[in-house]
């Protein structure tokens, strides 16, 4: 074989994975085809992870990556396309070749599903988030909004209006897609304003996000004035291509409970790819620990 153990992926899942496996003395390969770090890479500042008071998104991955790293483990940027079943061994197929080894983790994280608009990217860490519990609390006392319908968009508000001064939750449609019990509780809370049936159109500031552009559906526009804008219409995992062997449920995570084992012997799902009720810097590293341990004990 030529690794005991193939990681796909290198955010926190994945690299935590790769340390443990490693110290454990296996010979790991993590493969990734966009960057290290996955998506906490752009996040500007962490302050909820355990043992730091404050860092940035890039140092943090960077500190795993050393870690992993001083350990002797292979990174390749590389993109897994396929994974076969052969018994006592795995293969997994890159668009560059192929290796085997005798399990593999899938830490290949997930998407946040994006606006669409192009100042979206301009504003990504001056004012737009994706992650209103990791984020939320710099904008104590300040007005922002959230856009979105479901349970994470509605929750997140109902989260924001105990921090902020004011919340603006903005949703393309009349009625939410979330639980009833939330709706009902967003709608009776004074700091938050609801602003329904309209989309966000674009986005305003100087160097930092000050003010939100929504237009309704006659085609009125306004402007909300907001330092910050909370983007939780959805998320993409990245599991497509392991779809005709590795279970998916509905929404294309992998199913996998907290043992992290898949429907297929000896591969393992860890991260924010994975079937979870919370998604977070803390759970990836758990997850990866958990999967890095089993796959040692292979």
């Amino acid at each position: 074989m030529d690794y005991d153990i193939v990681i796909i992926g290198a955010g926190t899942a994945g690299l935590t994975a790769s340390i443990y496996a490693a110290r454990a003395g296996k010979k790991v390969l993590i493969l990734e085809n966009e960057g290290i770090g996955g998506q906490i890479a752009t996040s500007p500042k962490v302050e909820n992870y355990p043992g730091f008071l404050e860092i940035s998104g890039m140092e943090f991955s960077d500190k795993l990556y050393e870690q992993a790293d001083a350990l002797g483990v292979t990174l390749e940027l590389d993109k897994a396309e396929k994974i076969t079943d052969n018994g006592e061994y795995k293969t997994v197929k890159t668009e560059y070749g192929e290796y085997s080894c005798k399990a593999v983790i899938i830490a290949t994280g997930v998407k946040h599903r994006h606006l669409g608009i192009d100042a979206e990217e301009r504003y990504m860490g001056r004012g737009v988030s994706y992650c209103a519990v990791c984020d939320g609390a710099f904008y104590k006392g300040q007005t922002v909004a959230v856009v979105g319908g479901g349970n994470s968009a509605v929750q997140s508000a109902i989260m924001l209006s105990n921090i902020c001064e004011k919340v603006y939750l903005i949703h393309r449609r009349d009625t939410f897609r979330c639980e009833n019990k939330l709706s009902e509780e967003v709608k009776s809370i004074s700091n938050i304003e609801l602003v329904l049936d309209s989309v966000i159109k674009d986005l305003e500031g100087e160097g930092k996000l000050s003010a939100i552009i929504v237009e309704n559906k006659a085609g009125e526009t306004k402007k909300i004035e907001a330092a910050g804008l909370f983007v939780l219409v959805g998320q993409i995992p990245e599991n497509s291509t392991f779809a005709d062997t590795i279970s998916l449920d509905e929404s294309g995570y992998i199913i996998a409970g907290e043992d992290c084992k898949t429907n297929m012997d000896g591969v393992f799902a860890a991260g924010d790819c994975r079937t979870k009720a919370i998604r977070q810097l803390t759970t990836a590293a758990s997850d990866g620990s958990v999967a890095a341990l089993a796959a040692c004990n292979l």
